[in-house]
């Protein structure tokens, strides 16, 4: 009995040692930082998402993910309740975003902030104070992805309309136009080689065809020049003629002559045909290729079609 009495005293003491250990261990191990319960309200969905999961800020863990549950007032809302570290930098630009671990598909909340200095976010157990959750990483890509598909999906009909029979027809019929087109270019070269050859002979041609009016104008100056000069060809008929005309004059009146209005209507007309091949030696001189393209068309005067005023 005795052994049996020592066994069983000796099972309890063991067992109250366990359990004494386990208890201990527990109480130095707990977390004695009392932690701050703010609330995360979201109709996004949350996949991977689990009690105690971990709460960072800026990559720094700092709390975790007491509950998860539906919101019971507004219909299709999730509330994620969080305990997070009071020395946590919480704003009221503090917003929230789905984090997840490698490979895994762990989510862990991601904390963030849009500015530096905001006033600090207060919370209470009564009324925890609530983060914005902002989609992530996966969201955006899901909603990118959605609107691609979308853009995809209208390509591929436009290019099922555009690739239709009768459009078929217009672009092949189309091709065929530049085909023949291009067979038309690729011709071109030999028709145009002939006159391609006689365009050297043509341009000196042109030169030579220069060469004789710049030679023409030249003499017409010189000729010019030499008329118009002192004492030349002009200007001694000039001479003569008048001469003629003061002794036909001094006669006439010396004499008397019945033939006198002819004589002075015979001077008049001497004097105006010389003016008038002076000025056409003066025009000659001035513009030698009058000669070709003849005389320079006159200035409108007033009232003629063509006549500016002068401005001042």
């Amino acid at each position: 009995m005795e052994n049996r009495s020592h066994a069983l005293m000796t099972g309890i003491f063991t067992l109250t040692l366990l359990v004494a250990a386990v208890l201990f261990g527990i109480w130095f191990n707990r977390d004695r930082v009392e932690y701050a319960p703010y609330l995360l309200a979201t109709s996004l969905s949350v996949p991977g998402l689990n009690p105690q999961a971990a709460v960072r800020y800026r990559g720094l863990e700092v709390g975790k993910v007491d509950t998860i549950d539906f919101d019971p007032t507004i219909a299709g809302q999730i509330l994620v309740h969080l305990s997070i570290d009071p020395a946590t930098p919480i704003t009221k630009t503090t917003f929230a975003t789905l984090g997840y671990q490698g490979v895994t598909g762990i989510a862990y909340i991601q904390l963030d902030d849009e500015t530096v200095g905001s006033p600090r976010l207060a919370t209470n157990q009564d009324n925890p104070s609530r983060i914005p959750l902002r989609p992530g990483l996966l969201d955006q890509l899901e909603k990118r992805g959605q609107a691609i598909l979308s853009q995809a999906e209208e390509v591929t009909s436009k290019l099922n309309t555009l690739l239709s029979p009768d459009n078929q027809k217009t672009i092949l019929a189309a091709f065929s136009d530049v085909s023949a087109a291009a067979n038309e270019y690729k011709a071109l070269p030999a028709r145009l080689g002939p006159t391609i050859d006689k365009l050297p002979a043509l341009v000196n041609k042109a030169d030579t065809a220069i060469d004789s009016v710049n030679t023409l104008a030249q003499d017409v100056t010189r000729l010019s020049q030499s008329l118009q000069g002192p004492n030349g060809a002009l200007d001694r008929i000039t001479g003569a003629f008048d001469r003629t005309a003061m002794s036909v004059e001094s006669v006439a009146t010396g004499a008397q002559l019945e033939t006198l209005p002819s004589i002075t209507a015979l001077t008049d007309e001497t004097r105006s045909s010389m003016r008038a091949v002076r000025r056409t030696m003066n025009t000659l001189n001035d513009r030698p290729q009058s000669i070709l393209f003849g005389a320079p068309a006159a200035t409108p005067g007033p009232g003629e079609p063509g006549f500016t005023a002068p401005t001042n």
